[in-house]
């Protein structure tokens, strides 16, 4: 693994849906607000309590976790086993709120200053002790260049991370950061033992050298390009969340179908985010039950080349009023969601009241379906016959629908699409390697976030910022974004966040396409999970137990 490490967790939600809808986007145009879809889906907060343990769980996921190091685990199938193995100094639970986790409190004595007070009692799957000492050892490796952390951008105003107390860890930033707490509650503030991360050396966390935590399953087993398998941690410090299940298997199956069909004969389980075109197949099917929970998730094109035709605001307004982000749902998502004008769900936003909330999605910019306005902006700005270049990837029909409906709409409205369909890694990399991205105009993402805070998505295209990966640049959104990191009370930040929401749905440095709810399939054997993304943070496998 080189040094640009894989940033692409939010960019791999498989969706699926029919290639030939896709195609039938080209034929679509005319005016219009687009409408939120009327899916036949209801959100579940909680499935029913299981009845009791069950020997043993396997699990579909879509793919083979790149690595269970902390540090890099920044995708869908790696966080989904992590989550469960490893804890972190704060829980983020289903409901998007934040509650203590390794460390049992915290304190803010200063802008500038994170006090955690780290729990006692809890034990790695080695039987060693959880100390001060393993905390700062885990906090630092973010801190470390040769380490190269995926979260990275978490401890930027981090100066120093040290033990000042018996139980007593101490974080020093250089400026006041409202959001380094509030991600303390996912990869960046997970803990792992200092004296087996030092043991392992380069294989901690890969298939050989594994990891060694504290959460209520253990790694028993990793065959490469088949399984992992975790084992039950009967000295789980939380009794709560005591795992139902002796053993739980990951199942690596990257053909949508095989999936599909292992959930339908019940040679699997279940799995997280189901294909959308089998959907109404397991509503229908005896093999167990289809929830849909809490998701943070939004589905963009992300803007990755400024320089070219879409630097104009005028084409980029252009498409997105030409893309009919209906008829893309509905292809791509079988209208399971709603058509967004925001990058965020108001999921994120629970943090602030309800009059804040409301204010941050009204009033934005709908960008009706209206082809024959946009072919007008086009050619005021003098983009027509211009070529604007795709990335995708066969990773999902939702990959194949929402590049093919780009290019329809690009063509109605004049200009040349060019489709370049590269290899998953390939995609993988343009969330990390600028190289990756050169000559790429725009290319899909599905961007979730990892704290119960809008502002982390904002803070992400401020100019310079790692994951602004079309380097688009506006003082007026830098100024209040920055303004916002400094902002501790969560209303009044949100207040600021809901300002700069504005400003990126006038400016589209990304296009907003639509959002969804997370999907999960439970066999008739299982029950327990909460259908929430939160999977990728909370121990949700052990939660599920006999129907």
């Amino acid at each position: 693994m080189t040094e640009t490490r894989n940033r692409s967790a939010r960019a791999l939600a498989v969706l699926a849906g029919g290639v030939a809808a896709a195609l039938a986007l080209a034929g679509c145009s005319g005016a219009g607000s687009a409408k939120p879809s009327d899916p036949s889906y209801q959100l579940t907060a909680n499935t029913p309590k299981p009845s009791g343990d069950i020997d043993s769980v396997k699990w579909a996921v879509y793919a083979e976790p790149t690595s269970l190091d902390y540090a890099y685990a920044f995708d869908y199938p790696d966080n989904q086993v992590l989550s469960n193995v490893c804890e972190s100094l704060l829980r983020l639970n289903p409901d998007w709120t934040l509650s203590p986790g390794l460390a049992t409190s915290f304190s803010h004595p200063n802008p500038t200053t994170w006090v955690y007070e780290i729990r006692q009692g809890v034990t790695f799957h080695d039987g060693t002790p959880l100390t001060a000492a393993d905390v700062v050892a885990s906090m630092n490796r973010h801190l470390d260049p040769n380490v190269g952390s995926s979260w990275a951008d978490v401890y930027k105003y981090v100066t120093s991370v040290a033990q000042t107390g018996p139980n007593e860890v101490t974080v020093t930033e250089s400026q006041p950061d409202s959001q380094f707490n509030l991600s303390m509650g996912g990869d960046a503030g997970v803990v792992d033992s200092a004296a087996y991360i030092a043991k392992a050396g380069k294989n901690y966390g890969n298939s050989t050298g594994l990891v060694d935590c504290t959460g209520p399953y253990s790694v028993k087993q990793w065959q490469s390009g088949e399984s992992i398998t975790l084992e039950r941690y009967d000295n789980y410090w939380d009794k709560s969340l005591q795992a139902k299940n002796k053993t739980f298997s990951f199942v690596f199956l990257q053909d949508s179908t095989a999936r599909v069909n292992a959930l339908k004969s019940g040679a699997v389980d279940g799995s997280w985010m189901i294909p959308a075109e089998a959907i109404s197949q397991l509503q229908s099917s005896s093999a167990g039950s289809m929830y849909f929970g809490l998701n943070t998730a939004v589905n963009d094109l992300v803007i990755s080349d400024l320089q070219g035709p879409l630097g104009d605001l005028r084409v980029r307004k252009a498409l997105l009023m030409a893309i009919d982000r209906q008829g893309m749902l509905q292809a791509a998502g079988k209208g399971i969601g709603s058509i967004s004008n925001a990058l965020t769900t108001q999921s994120v936003w629970s943090e602030a009241s309800a009059a804040t909330t409301k204010a941050a999605f009204t009033g934005l910019n709908p960008y009706p379906h209206d082809v024959a306005a946009a072919k007008k902006l086009v050619k005021e700005a003098g983009a027509e016959g211009k070529q604007v270049v795709i990335a995708t990837a066969p990773m999902g029909n939702d990959f194949n629908i929402i590049s093919q409906g780009t290019a329809a709409a690009l063509t109605e409205i004049g200009m040349k699409p060019k489709i370049v369909t590269v290899t998953p890694s390939q995609f993988s990399a343009l969330f990390s390697d600028p190289s990756a991205r050169k000559g790429i105009d725009l290319f899909y993402t599905s961007w979730y976030l990892s704290s119960p805070d809008p502002l982390e998505m904002y803070a992400v295209l401020q100019t310079g910022q790692f994951s602004n990966y079309g380097n688009w640049s506006d003082p007026e959104f830098d100024k209040v974004v920055q303004e916002a990191i400094a902002t501790q009370d969560p209303d009044q930040r949100a207040l600021l966040s809901g300002k700069a929401q504005k400003i990126a749905n006038e400016q589209l440095p990304w296009l907003p396409l639509y959002d969804g709810p997370m999907s999960v399939f439970l066999g008739k054997k299982i029950t327990g999970v909460a259908p929430s993304v939160a999977f990728l943070y909370y121990p949700w496998a052990a939660t599920i137990g006999k129907r």
